[in-house]
């Protein structure tokens, strides 16, 4: 996949005052600090695209981006780009708010997820230097019963040794397998290296491709 253009639209305080739900779209989540924006805007070539930042929860409303991608052997050829909505929600678990605003995100996160019908796959990211962590876990589990459709998303693999990474990755999944039948896709990135970003984009694009065969004639 080629993104074309990738342009920010919309923050959103609320599920309900987001976009119009008419095109595909795919969320990216994860604990505070993960590398969220970092991962986005190494997916759409644009180190300007989503805001990073150093200090923990700073993303606290849903942003809206709209891309325009084309297939890899569409190049130069005058086709009709796709056009989707990759979206940045705010990361869980980051205690340093009041116990008020931590329940506001977390409602509003449930809301996006349930409730929002042009959502097609949300990205969990885990972080690869850590070894499983409880609230990771809590929340992919939380997703099952939600019966919503992830892939895991392990970051941050530049910031540590491909021999620890593998084993944080190996551990997570290990731990999921306890209670889940299926594990879900789950890709290795590195915003610097730009690892990972071919795995993600094809997924995407298949999903795309899938939903334009559906639609009638």
């Amino acid at each position: 996949m080629i993104i074309k253009k990738a342009t920010y639209l919309i923050s959103s305080p609320e599920f309900k005052d987001c976009p119009k739900a008419d095109r595909p779209e795919y969320a990216f989540i994860g604990r505070s600090n993960v590398g969220k924006s970092s991962l986005i805007n190494m997916l759409c070539n644009n180190e300007k695209l989503a805001k990073t930042s150093a200090s923990p929860g700073k993303t606290q409303l849903i942003n809206h981006f709209t891309i325009e991608s084309i297939k890899d052997n569409d190049l130069g050829k005058n086709v009709k780009a796709d056009q989707w909505y990759l979206v940045d929600l705010p990361g869980y678990g980051y205690a340093k708010v009041s116990q008020n605003s931590r329940r506001r995100w977390e409602q509003m996160i449930e809301n996006y997820i349930r409730k929002r019908e042009n959502l097609i796959n949300l990205f969990v990211l885990i972080d690869s230097r850590h070894e499983p962590q409880k609230i990771d876990l809590e929340f992919v589990n939380q997703l099952g019963a939600w019966e919503i459709p992830f892939c895991l998303v392990f970051t941050k693999a530049d910031k540590e040794t491909q021999k620890e990474v593998s084993k944080n990755a190996k551990s997570f999944l290990q731990a999921m397998s306890k209670t889940w039948q299926f594990l879900p896709r789950h890709y290795v990135t590195s915003a610097v290296k730009k690892l990972g970003r071919e795995g993600i984009l094809s997924f995407i694009e298949e999903c795309n491709k899938s939903l334009n065969q559906e639609e009638p004639t």
